[in-house]
């Protein structure tokens, strides 16, 4: 319809909009904020980060300028740090646990730094990592997000052959299609084909589990398997009008912006309308803002404590313009000549036990683009054992299959971060290289 139209604006206010929002930091920035660190000896930054980045050690080796050193710390503990420098929140984890996060005083900006670190690598292209002497044994990764590619880089580093199977058309996962375009732009692959210049791993794009392979086909050939496919579905209101046009899921529209060459033949509404509380309903939210709506609204169940975006990505949302509404939920999405045109919300409050309930009274906010963002689902594998939504595993990855570990999103415990599913892929990559050498019957 006409309410919903490309190139809101114009080409130079859209590159503006999508531009890198935290650039690196200079030599002299990265020095001066290098010294300021107390190099803790048990550092609680390092305690809060799920891949337990040396931090203090490699913020030493920036203060001596040692950029390969500083690297190495990094890219040894998560070897996609320079993803995680421009994802992670760090607010709630390394920065939010330093000592000097007080009052009175700022936190050490250990992402920036570790971002400063990174581009070093990703500009230079060193070969930091060998891989040891083949091992003779095959592994089959399904899947090339964050968990697949550390996992994949942990075993090619250890002398095992690696083919990734990945769904789509390119490597990377929610960090290609599903984060804000201007957290990560253009970067995702220029990490990759770094990460990939190990060797011994063999990328094959399009290659879909339960459509053209499943696991019995990837065990008989493999040594082993390790399934990170993260959360491919998108959860429905289960409401009325949600088939009208203008109403899709947010992953959606920002796996569309992430792959579009040229912003200003992109689609926006005028007033849209995002549901959900986490990262994912941020992000839609503000890039359909910097797409050019006059009005985005982004509406939420529950009070801001209880959404999973954090304090700092909620503050980002009202900055841009964002209007933030709590504590109302869909009822109804109403719409003319088939096309969306209003959402009805009923108002929400908690009960003496503490369960959200309708009061009966409600609002009705006009709407040519519904986004929604209300979480995203399994799609279980066969031959899995699955429960609560995710693939059930043990402490090292190991699913109820034999010879095959899962990891990332699809087994996740909530914590649905890059930084983790690097970890799982880690954790996952230890356990397959003990299984392979024979040294952990008990993992496989």
């Amino acid at each position: 319809t006409a309410d919903i139209a490309p190139a809101r604006l114009g080409p130079d206010q859209l590159a503006a909009n999508f531009a890198d929002i935290a650039p690196r930091l200079s030599p002299q920035a990265a020095l001066v904020e290098a010294n300021r660190c107390l190099y803790c000896f048990d550092a609680p930054c390092v305690q809060a980060c799920p891949t337990a980045i040396p931090i203090p050690h490699f913020i030493r080796r920036i203060a001596t300028e040692d950029q390969r050193g500083a690297a190495t710390a990094i890219l040894s503990a998560n070897i996609l740090g320079g993803l995680c420098a421009r994802v992670c929140p760090t607010e709630i984890l390394c920065e939010g646990d330093c000592v000097r996060n007080r009052p009175g005083d700022e936190p050490i900006r250990i992402g920036a730094l570790q971002r400063y670190a990174t581009d070093w690598v990703y500009d230079e292209r060193p070969a930091l990592f060998q891989r040891a002497e083949a091992s003779g044994r095959h592994v089959a990764v399904v899947g090339a997000g964050p968990a697949g590619l550390a996992c994949a880089h942990a075993l090619a580093l250890a002398g095992h052959e690696v083919t990734i199977f990945e769904a789509l058309d390119k490597p990377g996962g929610l960090n290609e299609y599903g984060i804000a375009a201007y957290k990560l732009p253009e970067f995702a692959q220029i990490e990759i084909d770094w990460l990939l210049g190990i060797g011994g791993i063999t990328l094959r794009c399009g290659q879909a589990l339960g459509r053209d392979f499943d696991l019995d086909d990837l065990r008989t050939v493999h040594d082993a398997v390790f399934v990170a496919v993260g959360l491919g579905g998108s959860h429905a209101l289960g409401i009325e009008g949600e088939d009208l046009g203008g109403v899709r899921p947010a992953v959606e529209f920002i796996h569309e912006l992430r792959q579009c060459s040229d912003l200003s033949t992109l689609p926006i509404g005028r007033r849209v309308v995002v549901i959900g509380g986490g990262n994912t309903a941020i992000d839609a939210a503000i890039q359909s803002k910097r797409l050019g709506a006059e009005q985005v609204t982004l509406v939420y169940r529950r009070g801001p404590e209880s959404m999973s975006a954090t304090g700092h990505e909620q503050s980002f949302a009202k900055d841009e313009g964002v209007v933030v509404r709590h504590w109302l939920a869909p009822r109804r999405i109403l719409g003319e000549d088939g096309q969306l045109s209003a959402v009805e919300f009923e108002q929400q409050a908690l009960d003496a036990d503490g369960r959200l309930r309708g009061t009966g009274q409600g609002c009705r906010l006009p709407a040519d683009l519904l986004l929604l963002a209300i979480g995203q689902q399994l799609q279980p594998p066969a031959g899995l054992d699955c429960a609560h939504g995710r693939i059930v595993v043990d402490e090292h990855g190991q699913t109820s299959l034999a010879g095959v570990w899962a990891g990332g999103d699809a087994s996740g415990g909530g914590l649905d971060l890059s930084v983790q599913a690097v970890e799982d892929g880690k954790r996952a990559a230890a356990a397959i290289d003990a299984a392979l050498r024979g040294q952990g019957a008990e993992h496989g």
